[in-house]
């Protein structure tokens, strides 16, 4: 079967070492079904009817955007023509594992879904590049700045939640700490480190922890000052995601006040590779950053 060779360095690899929890899992099984309904010159429709769904069900699985059923799986694959005792049951198995739940699901009564795809994405990704207009970028926010930035959004919220809102985004940060966790490039408008959020000490607070996170390997910061006039990013912040998993493509991640835009097509992708590439060749290097920092702690 011409999925074959695909399924074979894919499945097999993400099941003896899985990286980027259920989302990731989804994803490439999703990527993996489509390739065998087309292989085998199957419609969505007739898809959906072999499991008792829609073609609507059918593209939302292969999109890996919901949980999957070991039965519809199973019949998927007869339908398929994949009939091998032993691949059945590594698809099933993938399948099983892509229904785990995350470690953010603890935090469920406070992440939307829309950005529980995103921590499943930063937890596979190779490379994260992001721009942020407003504020420090997640990844990059002390407990205190965080605080000051989700009352912003929850100002009617109650103590405990403001603080389990903290908690998720400091847990989400333990990625950038791990052995073979992603490098981080992040651009940060100016403005974004002059706005006084949380006040001065607050300030002070995350313009050190930027200084410190700037040494580490696998961070690259950037400011864009000023002085650089009009952005081609203007718009809105932009965060890229790459992986070393083949099949997950690039992935842009457009953020919205109340939901998220997750583009994958290859032309879409390409336009923001563009756009954030012209950004960080106009920005401020490494270098003079971390020496804009350190002014900006004097004049706070």
């Amino acid at each position: 079967m011409s999925a074959q060779p695909e399924y074979d360095s894919s499945v097999r690899r993400l099941l003896a070492q899985p990286r980027g929890g259920p989302t990731v899992l989804r994803i490439v099984l999703g990527t993996h079904l489509r390739r065998l309904r087309e292989a085998s010159g199957i419609t969505r429709e007739a898809a959906g009817d072999a499991i008792r769904g829609s073609h609507a069900k059918i593209s939302r699985l292969e999109l890996g955007r919901v949980g999957y059923k070991e039965r519809d799986v199973a019949d998927l694959l007869t339908l398929y023509g994949v009939h091998d005792p032993e691949q059945r049951e590594e698809f099933l198995t993938l399948a099983r594992h892509a229904n785990n739940p995350g470690w953010w699901h603890q935090y469920g009564d406070v992440l939307p879904g829309w950005l529980e795809t995103l921590l499943g994405l930063e937890e596979a990704a190779s490379l994260i590049r992001t721009y942020e207009v407003q504020f420090v970028p997640g990844l990059l926010q002390t407990a205190a700045y965080a605080r000051a930035v989700t009352l912003l959004g929850h100002g009617r919220a109650g103590d405990a939640e403001i603080e389990r809102r903290v908690r998720l985004r400091m847990r989400r940060q333990e990625l950038l700490t791990r052995e073979h966790g992603p490098r981080l490039w992040a651009v940060i408008d100016e403005a974004a480190l002059r706005r006084p959020l949380g006040g001065p000490e607050v300030m002070r607070g995350q313009i050190r922890h930027l200084l410190d996170i700037a040494e580490r390997p696998n961070v690259t910061l950037q400011v864009a000052p000023f002085s650089m006039g009009g952005l081609a990013a203007a718009g809105g912040p932009v965060t890229l995601l790459r992986f070393t998993e083949p099949d997950l493509p690039d992935i842009v991640y457009l953020e919205q006040l109340t939901s998220a835009l997750y583009l994958d097509k290859r032309a879409e992708v390409e336009t923001y590779m563009v756009v954030m590439d012209r950004l960080c060749a106009a920005a401020d290097t490494h270098e003079r950053t971390t020496e804009f920092l350190r002014r900006l702690l004097t004049e706070l």
